[in-house]
Parts: structure tokens; C-alpha cells; sequence
């Protein structure tokens, strides 16, 4: 939901007296104040807390307190003040806590399923039957047409220098001004009929024309190496993903196996959901 750091401002630039003192042994329960019979909770105020702003956060104590205490009194004020929500706003607070809820269960899913022992047996089973894989360190010339590349074979052949015809008529401006290099790089980076060539290249000699997408391609392939394994480390963010995906996955599927669900508006025109007058 929206912070409404005006709203706030104005108590923050209100109140200037300290925090009242509260009975020992405090919960998240503990009541701070009723209106009309609806309590406010210690508890609230400190999640009302943790979505402000960092500014207001640095705030003194007992300013944050007293702002804190004095918005959600006021809020609640204006909230009780309201006789009748439009669809649109109890849609939008069912929407919200629906979100916050599910957010939650995420959260413990993925707390539960990634841990250093599964990122450790997903990182095996990646690479337990991996080839070495080759890297290549290449350049290339790449031209509009057949002709524009035998033209310029020929030229090295004859002795000029790969690098400064790069610059001087590659297309790819950016590996041309480099003198075609195009750095390290492993299969699946490049498009199909520049791999291919690249892998049955012979190192220091110029391969092509090999017409691609882009045009038509003078390649030197430079060196080639064995590329280092990835590390735990390097990959743990995306096998956590995975990791979390699969077990989101697995539980919706033994939730959806134990719920009765129905679908009720399969069969409804999709136009409809930019009908927002539905909800006004």
C-alpha cells in the first residue's frame, strides 16, 4: 500500500513531547489506545514503523513514538468516519491482505527449502555429468554483403592487418573499434552459423565469409581455453531460485490436490477486466 509520507510529516512536525511509559513485559498486543472500542496495538505501531521511509526511521525515539501513536489514533478516527467502502476499496483491501498473506507462506516455503544442503545437492546435480566446456576468444569483420567479405579476405591474405580493417569496415561498431575483438566467450552466446564456425575454426587463421542474421562475418579465432567450473558461490542466487520455484510449485500442487476450487470465470469475456466501472 501507498506510504502517505505527507500525512506523516505533518504529526512528525507536530509532536515534540516524549513517549509515554508503558507497563513492563510488553507484547505486540500490548493495547496503546481505543477508539470507539477499536483497539491499537503495540504490535501495529511497530509494523506501521518498518514501512516508513529511512528519514523517518532515524528519527528520535520518542519523536517516532508519539508520531506513530498519533497517526494511527487519527487514522483510525478517519476510517471509522467511513459508512460505505466502494467495491473498488474492498476489493483493494481483500487484494492487499491476499497478497500479504501469500507472501508470507512464500517466505516460509522458501525458508524451509533453501538451505546450504539443497544449494549443495542442486549444485552436484549440475554439473555431476558436465563436459568440460571450451571457451573461445575471437574477432571478427562483420559486412553487409558476400562480395564486401571476399573483397576484404583477400586483402588479409595479402597481408593486412585484421584489427585495422575491423575498424575501418566492420558494421559492429562496437567490437570494430576494438579491432573486431569480441573477448571470451562460451557456446550459446553467439548466433548459430557464427558458432558453428567458430567451434570448427583452426586458431589463427581467418574463417568465412559466414553469413548470419547480421550480415556477412570474417571470423579469427584468437585462442581457446577450458572455462572453469562455476563456483557454489557464483551460483547461488540462481539455484536458490530454482530451489524456491520447485518447491512453491510442489506445494500449491498438494494444496490445489486438497482444495475445492472453482472457476467460475473461465468463461468470462477478458475485455472485462478494463471495466473499472464495475468497481466504482
Amino acid at each position: 500500500m501507498k506510504k502517505r509520507s505527507g500525512f506523516w510529516s505533518a504529526f512528525v512536525l507536530a509532536v515534540a513531547m516524549g513517549a509515554p511509559v508503558l507497563a513492563q513485559q510488553e507484547t505486540s498486543d500490548t493495547v496503546v489506545a481505543t477508539v470507539n472500542g477499536s483497539k491499537i496495538t503495540l504490535g501495529q505501531m511497530i509494523a506501521l514503523r518498518e514501512t516508513l521511509p529511512q528519514q523517518y526511521q532515524q528519527l528520535p525515539d520518542d519523536v517516532l513514538f508519539k508520531g506513530i501513536y498519533e497517526q494511527l489514533i487519527q487514522q483510525e478516527l478517519l476510517a471509522q468516519s467511513v459508512k460505505d467502502l466502494s467495491p473498488r476499496a474492498l476489493a483493494t483491501i481483500d487484494n492487499d491482505k491476499r497478497g500479504l498473506i501469500s507472501g508470507i507462506a512464500i517466505e516460509a516455503i522458501a525458508k524451509q527449502a533453501v538451505t546450504e544442503e539443497a544449494l549443495q545437492a542442486a549444485y552436484d546435480a549440475r554439473f555431476k555429468d558436465a563436459k568440460p566446456q571450451t571457451e573461445y576468444n575471437a574477432a571478427h569483420i562483420l559486412v553487409a554483403t558476400q562480395e564486401e567479405a571476399d573483397k576484404l579476405k583477400a586483402e588479409l591474405a595479402a597481408g593486412a592487418d585484421f584489427a585495422e580493417l575491423a575498424k575501418a569496415n566492420s558494421t559492429d561498431t562496437g567490437s570494430g573499434a576494438n579491432g573486431g575483438d569480441l573477448g571470451w566467450f562460451g557456446l550459446g552466446t553467439m548466433v548459430k552459423p557464427f558458432e558453428d564456425a567458430v567451434v570448427a575454426a583452426k586458431v589463427g587463421e581467418v574463417t568465412g565469409p559466414v553469413k548470419s542474421e547480421f550480415g556477412y562475418h570474417l571470423i579469427l579465432v584468437k585462442e581457446t581455453r577450458i572455462a572453469d567450473k562455476p563456483t557454489l558461490e557464483q551460483l547461488r542466487a540462481e539455484l536458490a531460485a530454482e530451489i524456491e520455484k520447485k518447491a512453491i510449485n510442489a506445494q500449491l500442487e498438494e494444496l490445489t490436490k486438497g482444495a475445492t476450487v472453482t472457476r467460475d470465470g473461465e468463461g468470462l469475456d477478458p475485455a472485462l477486466l478494463k471495466n473499472a466501472t464495475l468497481i466504482d
